[in-house]
């Protein structure tokens, strides 16, 4: 049986302690030997790797894929494809489809549409509440069983403090975490933007940092005495990194993730009612960048998430305080945080590879033996991510594989990006050719992969 043989790759495995130059061999979808070169085979298959970066697959545990409810905005199939634009091989989807992701049914439903559509791994993350209300806890136990990798109703808080308390108390039980959306909802009432000058000047209602605190707070007391895994999504500004920051040092089982945009803009990327720059939570000040990146600097931030939200071009035409919060983020988000983060010097590469692998298969249990995912372990499933970190190219929306264009980012010059994606062994990206076509590699669509 032929090898795959990636060589001359500056290979990054935070999850093993690597950061050397190495070869990477591959056979029967899964991972044979990181290391020195092995001795050659005729039938290898090389992949030349030199002056890029071999990483695991990266993993987006935060994105919308709109299926089922909205396939006019995205679906597994053009979400899956944004993905592996972006070099990811793995997404985790929020609940907030019509009808939501709420029961054991609705798990396996996302689980035959990614089998048969999706060009990466796509699992789902099953709603915390019935029909995300609030009013009624969904079928934990049964969508942790049908294979759900963690609990949310993002798009919307658990509101009350007493369902917060039964939904923590269940999803310990699973061993899976509870990935909240923190938004205090009769202090964001109405509100389409942080509360500020720009705001002010724009004349429209502000959405308050205290909104995305309270909930916090509130939230990490409730669990003292439970101690579900509880993550919070999507984080807006310095208050909340720094009580994340002490809930930590105390113990306790929090984590967080920022994502590109709340890394790069502030709220007055709003100004013009410019659409494309309305949020959910809100592009804040430049302080709040500036906490986020130190948070994730000093180890408070563990995680990165796009929070993929693609709308269709009508919906982002609608007048400013109409139109629907969210931008499109897989496609570009690499590129992104390099640009925020390993730029900046704030971080280093093996970090940012941590912040994008490993951490995120922890969060949502796919590094265990049953997955396997966020590493380049030998026995590994062969999902694969190279990057060259001195490519230079343009966001151009138009260029997007992805249904939606809702990027505030067009037009931005870049470095860094995915060149080569393996999914199970597979190549589902080869941007210049570094790969040849295997015999028996399927067709553009979906890849097969054995879950």
């Amino acid at each position: 049986m032929s090898r795959t043989v990636i060589s001359a790759g500056r290979v990054i495995d935070p999850a093993n302690g690597v950061d050397a130059l190495a070869d990477v061999v591959i056979e029967s979808g899964r991972i044979i030997h990181v290391g020195s070169p092995l001795s050659p085979r005729a039938d290898d298959e090389r992949v030349d790797a030199s002056g890029c970066i071999v990483s695991p697959g990266l993993i987006d545990p935060h994105v919308h894929l709109r299926e089922p409810g909205s396939e006019d905005a995205e679906t597994i199939a053009t979400g899956s494809a944004a993905g592996i634009e972006g070099g990811f091989t793995t997404l985790c989807c929020m609940p907030n489809t019509n009808p939501a992701l709420d029961s054991r049914v609705m798990i396996e439903f996302i689980n035959r549409q990614a089998q048969l559509h999706a060009r990466c791994r796509v699992f789902a993350v099953g709603a915390v509440t019935v029909g995300r209300k609030g009013e009624e806890l969904a079928e934990i136990r049964l969508m942790s069983r049908a294979g759900a990798v963690g609990f949310s109703d993002d798009g919307d808080v658990v509101e009350s403090p007493a369902m917060m308390h039964r939904a923590l108390s269940q999803i310990r039980l699973t061993g899976l975490a509870l990935m909240q959306h923190c938004q205090e909802p009769t202090l964001t009432r109405g509100a389409v933007m942080n509360a500020g000058p720009t705001a002010t000047r724009l004349g429209v209602i502000g959405w308050p940092s205290v909104a995305e605190e309270l909930i916090i707070e509130r939230d990490i007391r409730i669990n003292r005495s439970i101690g579900c895994r509880y993550h919070v999504q999507h984080l807006s500004c310095a208050g909340a990194v720094e009580i994340i920051r002490r809930a930590r040092s105390a113990g306790q089982p929090v984590s967080a993730e920022a994502s590109p945009h709340h890394l790069l803009l502030t709220d007055e990327a709003c100004d013009g009612y410019d659409t494309m720059a309305k949020m959910n939570p809100p592009l804040r000040r430049k302080s709040d960048v500036e906490a986020i990146r130190a948070g994730v600097a000093d180890g408070t931030i563990t995680i990165l998430a796009t929070d993929h939200a693609p709308h269709t071009a009508e919906r982002k035409a609608l007048p400013f305080d109409r139109a629907p919060f969210g931008i499109v983020g897989l496609e570009t988000a690499l590129a992104l945080y390099i640009k925020a983060l390993v730029d900046t010097n704030t971080i280093d590469w093996p970090r940012l590879i941590e912040l994008m692998t490993v951490n995120p298969a922890r969060l949502c249990n796919l590094d265990g033996p049953s997955h396997g995912l966020g590493s380049l372990a030998v026995g590994s499933p062969a999902d694969i991510t190279i990057i060259d970190p001195e490519a230079r190219w343009t966001i151009r929306s138009a260029d997007f594989p992805g249904k939606s264009r809702n990027t505030p980012f067009e037009g931005w010059d870049m470095r860094g990006r995915a060149v080569l994606a393996l999914v199970a062994g597979r190549v589902a990206l080869d941007r210049d050719g570094r790969a040849r076509p295997r015999t028996d590699s399927p067709q553009p669509g979906a890849v097969a992969i054995t879950r």
